[in-house]
């Protein structure tokens, strides 16, 4: 299985890197960006039994590495 993971911070949680992208989105003349928010994106294959086995064990990766809770929050799309 393909699985799709993207994470992101979560509402409220100052992103710089996001405003340092939107200002320089202004520079460029895209006046028009009100607002960039950064985050990740990953794609794993997974040899997993069952679409729920795959799910249990995605969310144990993201949870345990591939997000910090804290601050992050993610989804992710199974092919």
């Amino acid at each position: 299985m393909r699985v799709k993971i993207f994470v992101y911070l979560k509402d409220g949680v100052l992103d710089p890197q996001g405003k340092a992208v939107e200002r320089s989105l202004h520079a460029l003349g895209y006046k028009e960006v009100q607002d960039v928010r950064m985050g990740k994106y990953l794609e794993i294959e997974l040899d997993a039994p069952s679409r729920q086995a795959a799910e249990e064990r995605i969310r144990e990766m993201c949870d345990k590495l591939l997000a910090n809770p804290v601050i992050e929050d993610y989804r992710f799309e199974i092919e």
